[in-house]
């Protein structure tokens, strides 16, 4: 493990092995999104220490469930809905444009991957994404503008499909609920072809999601990891950083 304490050192290290990757793929979590002005989940301050994770199981079973998680969605949505990439963003979008990424995992549900410009066909949502919603029981894709129009002139009651009656939930993956098994088989692919794994921002604590890097170690890929804080898997890592994430990956958001 090369645990690099020198910003620009971190960078040099970091370019080295993108250039000399065949099939590059980068993980990222919350922590990349923090300096959009989007709390991460854990630490202090973070989203979940706020509001205790509602259940899949609990939304599916209670209309006072589902008025709060869209509650929440919405609360949610006045005060980040203004997010924009910041240069983990960019940075990534432009390594895939330059064909120095074969493609990016995601375990977050904002969206900013997409805004950065990173298309559909290079990009794995493995929890989901909260900018629209879906009927769980038909699959009928609705506007988050839909929902709330409804929600607000109903007093705060949850709408329900206009197709089968079913609950709308946004379109994430809920504690309780099964992973996407159409992503999850994608993230495995591009996993399995990795030769260069980057984990941004990620705790790397959240299973099975968390599973990916170790999974692309043990495939023989040099595994990188670029977090603030510590995780379990440094010590297998090939290159461990710890600066903050916009500063470690601004010199690839550049063009050239």
């Amino acid at each position: 493990m090369i645990f690099e304490t020198d910003l620009k050192g971190a960078q040099d290290e970091l370019a080295a092995l993108l250039a000399g990757a065949r099939s590059a793929v980068a993980f990222t979590g919350a922590g990349i999104s923090t300096e959009c002005g989007i709390p991460d989940f854990r630490s202090p301050g973070g989203l979940w220490t706020r509001n205790k994770p509602i259940p899949f199981d609990a939304f599916l079973a209670s209309r006072a469930a589902r008025n709060e998680a869209w509650r929440r969605r919405f609360a949610m949505e006045e005060a980040f809905g203004g997010a924009r990439p910041g240069r983990g963003h960019m940075a990534l979008a432009k390594l895939l444009a330059r064909g120095r990424l074969a493609g990016v995992i995601t375990q977050n549900i904002d969206g900013l991957h997409q805004a950065s410009g990173i298309p559909d066909d290079a990009l794995v949502e493995l929890h989901g994404n909260s900018t629209y919603a879906t009927c769980l029981d038909c699959g009928v894709r609705y506007s988050l503008e839909w929902v709330r129009e409804r929600f607000e002139a109903r007093g705060g009651i949850a709408p329900d499909c206009e197709a089968c009656d079913g609950p709308v939930k946004s379109a994430t993956i809920s504690f309780g609920q099964a992973m996407p098994e159409r992503e999850m088989a994608r993230a495995d692919a591009m996993t399995r072809a990795a030769d260069l794994f980057i984990v941004v921002g990620s705790s790397l604590v959240v299973f099975p999601a968390a599973g990916f890097p170790l999974l692309a170690k043990r495939g023989g890929a040099r595994l990188v990891i670029v977090n603030r804080e510590p995780t379990d898997f440094d010590e297998i890592a090939d290159l461990v950083v710890r600066h903050e994430i916009g500063d470690v990956l601004a010199p690839f958001a550049v063009d050239g």
